[in-house]
């Protein structure tokens, strides 16, 4: 179950979001009062694809991916999200529902802000909406290159390409032990049984190692060729 924080346990001058510290005391007061402090557990939803939504949500701390669902068996994953990332900044721009879900990993504290006061900063602190700007344009080239390695690259480009978007994720913790082989096979847009049959490939070849969930990447050079090669 969610666990709900008061909102002066939110505190916005410690978030390390360069959008944040270029906000006018006034307009921190106004975010402040507009929040919400809420922790997810392990497999809890942060956000639901279709959903109404209301707020835009600051990741704090943990780990979360974020999907668009497919069928009962399919989904596509977009991105992992970490402490500092942004969730559903879409809604506050007239998108009334969320185009995507976002479900924790493990366990995952977040920031709720009601999307009228984000709508309001972003039309008052030029700053502020340059910084939101820049992350949505950013997550739109992720979104891009995700439907051109989905269009023009085979199996064996699109699953190197999953693993060194993985691997590059793990800068200040591990991110293999919290996916399962269906959470890489849905960042490759692969089924479960071709990608593991693929990664028991690239071990062979010893492109990586496999112990229990976890992958270690031992020739990252040579992935880039397959991810290069498609």
């Amino acid at each position: 179950m969610k666990t709900f924080i008061p909102p002066d346990d939110c505190s916005l001058g410690n978030i390390d979001a360069p959008c944040f510290r270029n906000l006018l005391p006034e307009e921190i007061d106004l975010a402040r009062n507009s929040k919400t402090r809420v922790i997810f557990r392990k497999g809890e939803n942060l956000t639901k694809q279709g959903a109404f939504a209301s707020s835009v949500l600051f990741i704090m701390d943990g780990l979360a991916k974020q999907y668009v669902e497919g069928d009962a068996t399919r989904n596509f994953n977009l991105r992992l999200l970490k402490g500092g990332e942004f969730v559903g900044l879409s809604v506050a721009f007239n998108n009334h529902t969320y185009q995507y879900s976002v479900v924790a990993l493990r366990e995952t504290t977040a920031c709720l802000i009601e999307k009228e006061a984000v709508t309001s900063l972003i039309k008052a602190n030029g700053a502020f909406a340059y910084n939101i700007i820049n992350r949505y344009c950013a997550q739109n080239s992720k979104l891009y290159n995700s439907i051109r390695d989905l269009m023009y690259k085979q199996m064996n480009g699109r699953l190197a390409g999953a693993l060194l978007y993985l691997w590059n994720e793990q800068v200040s913790a591990e991110v293999f032990p919290y996916l399962s082989r269906k959470d890489i096979a849905d960042f490759a847009g692969l089924s479960t049984e071709s990608t593991v049959k693929l990664l028991k490939t690239f071990e062979k070849e010893g492109l990586i190692s496999l112990e229990d969930k976890d992958i270690r990447l031992n020739d990252v050079a040579g992935l880039e060729q397959i991810n290069l090669r498609g």
